[in-house]
């Protein structure tokens, strides 16, 4: 019975610790026969564990073991070979469902957006890779993008990628744009559109004249 306390006489408490390290099949079968109790595996197992009487066995593989069925094949149909077993089995050449090929896009936390091209990663040396979509869509149509420049959306929608939309300025132009309190202009991207253009090219006046200012 379920929560029942089972007694065991001195005898058989004697032979429970001295034949301990008997898998619990032939622990329980050999008690039986020697007393004539019908105790279930567990119960006979349950001394071993309050007691802290150690069976010599973890549970676990040896190092340098090896399993039983090692080297052999399941029969046909059954494990690995299952039907439904073969249903979530990886496939020879199977891409993750949630692969993305080239052209995928994705908008970076900045607000880019970027697109999964066929260029291999200098990183991980995978066969695609993200690119910013304004900066590849610009370099396709104009060549690439010096050194010391990048690309201003002129209409400052980082999303709309149209390359007629970017207008190539030097980095160093880019602290003359972004306004602030202690300017007396507006940030360039905060301002309304008919305003953009007197924006920067004041800019690039201010820029040019640093510039001229630093020649010898």
């Amino acid at each position: 019975m379920k929560g029942h306390w089972i007694s065991y006489s001195a005898a058989e408490m004697a032979w429970l610790e001295a034949n301990r390290l008997l898998p619990i099949g032939d622990y329980h079968r050999a008690f039986c026969e020697a007393f004539g109790r019908d105790v279930s595996a567990p119960n006979l197992h349950a001394p071993r564990k309050r007691r802290g009487w150690k069976t010599g066995r973890t549970g676990c593989f040896e190092k340098g073991s090896a399993p039983a069925n090692k080297g052999k094949a399941c029969a046909p149909g059954t494990g690995g070979s299952h039907p439904n077993a073969r249903k979530t089995q990886f496939k020879k050449g199977g891409l993750p469902h949630n692969t993305k090929w080239a052209g995928h896009e994705r908008v970076t936390v900045d607000g880019y957006i970027e697109i999964s091209v066929k260029e291999t990663n200098p990183y991980t040396g995978y066969e695609r890779r993200y690119v910013l979509k304004h900066v590849w869509l610009w370099e396709a149509a104009r060549g690439a993008v010096p050194d010391g420049y990048c690309l201003k959306a002129l209409d400052s929608d980082r999303t709309n990628t149209d390359p007629a939309n970017w207008e190539l300025v030097p980095r160093a132009l880019l602290p003359a744009l972004n306004g602030g309190p202690h300017k007396r202009r507006p940030a360039y991207d905060g301002a309304a559109l008919e305003m953009k253009p007197a924006l920067l090219t004041l800019a690039k006046v201010e820029h040019r004249a640093r510039q001229l200012r630093k020649r010898p």
